[in-house]
């Protein structure tokens, strides 16, 4: 995915945030409060359901590969139609009589299949992808869409903020689980695995057999830290840097509002990366 980066994006704050500042903990390497902070411009952006769900669309469809059938499948065959007499179908038949070619008899070709040639994928625009992202990012900090998404947590502000120390001192996944347990999402981890279930349909037998629900978004500042090795195999974690979010990290299924943890060299790159002044 390109990094699209803008010197300065204009919008209008949410009208539900007027007068009201982001206020957010942060949490040590022993789960512990240390200080207060406000969160960035960027987090109190206008949720535009509209821009993240054409957003969401352009991403997911852009992995579809295209297919498409053999223009001849379903039509080799010798059948003919025999003419009028015969109490039969007027349909192509083989000197047997067995039906052929047409969509509605055994081995006749497909009706409308697939074409390779189809644009199957959503095209959106750059600055729209970019104010999408920027759209899913202030929904993480607003607990009434995370709970809407079915998030289970038991932190008072959101989104959880973290230390640098955290990504580099936290090294195998009981420890990753103790931290997360202070801090108050590992009950939406718990919540995940508890509702991984066998899919319903052929694609259990395409190596997709089970759904397994999205739980915490981990914004780290880097993939190879000890922290981010620790927590991906927990079951619906993601693990995304400031320089590859996507808003398929962010709003899966298009819905906005996932609970994420974020650390602050990644919160710091996050408010590099994406600049905003608000028009009043």
């Amino acid at each position: 995915m390109r990094c699209f980066l803008m010197e300065v994006i204009l919008a209008t704050k949410d009208p539900h945030l007027m007068g009201q500042k982001l206020v957010v903990n942060v949490f040590n390497v022993n789960g512990d409060v240390i200080e207060e902070i406000e969160l960035p411009s960027i987090f109190y952006y206008t949720i535009r359901r509209d821009l993240i769900n054409r957003a969401f669309l352009s991403a997911f469809t852009a992995m579809l590969q295209p297919k498409g059938r053999d223009p001849f499948a379903g039509k080799r065959t010798t059948a003919k139609y025999w003419g009028v007499g015969y109490g039969l179908a007027r349909v192509p038949r083989l000197p047997n009589g067995t039906a052929r070619f047409v969509t509605s008899t055994r081995k006749g070709h497909i009706a409308f299949p697939p074409r390779p040639d189809r644009n199957i994928y959503e095209e959106v625009n750059e600055k729209e992808r970019v104010m999408a992202i920027l759209s899913a990012l202030a929904a993480t900090s607003r607990i009434e869409l995370v709970k809407k998404r079915g998030h289970i947590f038991t932190c008072e502000k959101l989104p959880v903020i973290v230390t640098g120390d955290v990504e580099n001192t936290i090294f195998k996944a009981k420890e990753a689980k103790a931290f997360l347990e202070k801090i108050g999402v590992w009950s939406d981890i718990e919540r995940s695995y508890k509702k991984i279930r066998i899919r319903a349909g052929k694609g259990k037998m395409r190596g997709r057999k089970y759904i397994e629900p999205n739980s915490v978004l981990f914004i780290l500042s880097k993939y190879s830290v000890p922290f981010a090795k620790a927590v991906r195999n927990f079951p619906g974690v993601d693990i995304a840097t400031p320089r590859n979010l996507s808003i398929l990290h962010l709003a899966p299924g298009g819905v906005p509002g996932r609970l994420t943890v974020i650390s602050l060299p990644a919160l710091e790159e996050l408010r590099d990366k994406y600049k905003v002044e608000f028009i009043e």
